[in-house]
């Protein structure tokens, strides 16, 4: 059991929920992690093991099949998940966001037809607001659906979709208003609830999956894109019953994405500092452990610091949005220091490993690339300065 990272007032149920999976990932994910990614294999006995875990279904209330657990709960096992690779959480985290949409906004027949099935795993979710020509500017999406009789029909071209191949339910923001003089472009969009086939090409009339971005790091999950052409949409697969609500839907999920983010950035942080004060313990020079030579033992304690304080802050904002509070400020803080902190503790790692972690027989190669995904991921370091820069100036405003 690590000293570092630990959460205190947990019950014995969450306990035990994490004591599973943190099983899981020892003995399931860690030692066939590197060989998977180094081949861009999707982690199919992975996924089969966690959907008989139960993990899909974490956060769905009991009365539609899942275990009815906290956000806190879920980023916990998120956490140990990324340990074991971080791109399995990434397919936990996308499936996740949709399941939490439902929940919170979706009609009673939306939430009881797609939820008992995601809770199981057999309808796995995706969710799509980016676009090829704009990154954090949400606002400026130009895919657009129009209303014709009782269905939508979508068309534009979206980007970035984790589990763009394997989910079989995306949900798309698309706009469904002109920009109108007076009125904030946020004000007129849609989420739909886009059903399709897994895989890739057409996977539905009017919908097509490209095949795999081929990416630098987290590999194994399918990134893909989204395109559109005279896609038709039944009206009550509007998220909520209710068009122009979009925005604040998927706002909504993307808080719970960036708690996510954030766990994934301890998660894979963590696993950094132990590969690094394992192999500081093994290798010698000047003849003893480097562990030994106080140049080390200052990376040591800076990293080890670093997992504890992102760890701390990633609870926090878990917490907080369980309380049912506003949780943007923490979620973004919590986002942007795990995320850097991550960074900085993989790269220290790798350069306690000298040489060899140049080597792609060492694990932490892998994690050298996959950590700069989690700087960027669910809106980049600026975007979070600026949500946490326009909070903070709501809470301490001064008197004019």
């Amino acid at each position: 059991m690590s000293r570092l990272a630990q959460t205190e007032g947990l019950t014995d149920i969450q306990r035990e929920i994490l004591a599973t999976v943190r099983d899981f990932v020892d003995k399931e994910i860690l030692p066939v992690a590197t060989e998977l990614e180094h081949r861009d294999e999707y982690p199919t006995a992975i996924v089969e093991g966690l959907k008989e875990l139960g993990v899909f279904g974490l956060m769905i209330p009991e009365e539609y099949g899942g275990l009815g657990e906290s956000l806190l709960t879920y980023a916990l096992c998120v956490e140990e998940i990324a340990r074991g690779w971080m791109s399995v959480s990434g397919i936990i985290n996308t499936h996740f966001i949709v399941a939490y949409m439902l929940k919170q906004h979706g009609t009673q027949e939306q939430k009881e037809y797609f939820l008992p099935k995601m809770a199981l795993g057999e309808i796995r979710g995706a969710f799509s607001m980016s676009e090829p020509g704009l990154g954090s500017d949400v606002s400026a999406i130009t895919s657009k659906a129009a209303r014709d009789g009782d269905e939508y029909v979508l068309n534009g071209q979206k980007m970035w979709l984790t589990n763009g191949g394997s989910s079989t339910l995306v949900a798309v923001l698309c706009r469904t208003g002109e920009a109108q003089e007076g009125v904030a472009p946020h004000k007129a969009m849609t989420t739909f609830l886009v059903e399709k086939e897994p895989g890739f090409g057409e996977v539905r009339p009017g919908l097509t999956i490209p095949g795999k971005i081929e990416k630098m790091g987290y590999k194994g999950v399918d990134t893909t894109e989204l395109i559109m052409d005279g896609l038709r949409i039944p009206a009550d697969r509007v998220l909520g019953g209710t068009p122009n609500r979009g925005f604040y839907q998927m706002m909504d999920g993307v808080e719970v994405g960036r708690v996510n983010v954030a766990a994934r950035g301890c998660g894979v942080a963590r696993r950094a500092f132990e590969l690094g004060v394992a192999y500081a313990q093994q290798r010698h020079t000047f003849g003893k452990p480097i562990a030994q030579h106080q140049a080390i033992q200052f990376k040591l304690a800076e990293m080890g610091t670093k997992v504890e304080a992102a760890h701390a802050m990633m609870v926090n904002a878990a917490r907080k949005k369980d309380s049912g509070a506003r949780n943007d400020l923490e979620a973004g803080m919590a986002k942007y220091l795990a995320s850097e902190y991550c960074k900085e503790v993989v790269e220290d790692a790798f350069r306690i490993h000298g040489g060899y972690g140049f080597s792609k027989e060492y694990e932490i190669e892998r994690l050298y690339r996959e950590a700069p995904m989690l700087l960027i991921g669910e809106g980049t370091a600026e975007i979070q300065k600026m949500i946490i820069g326009r909070r903070l100036l709501e809470e301490y405003r001064t008197q004019d």
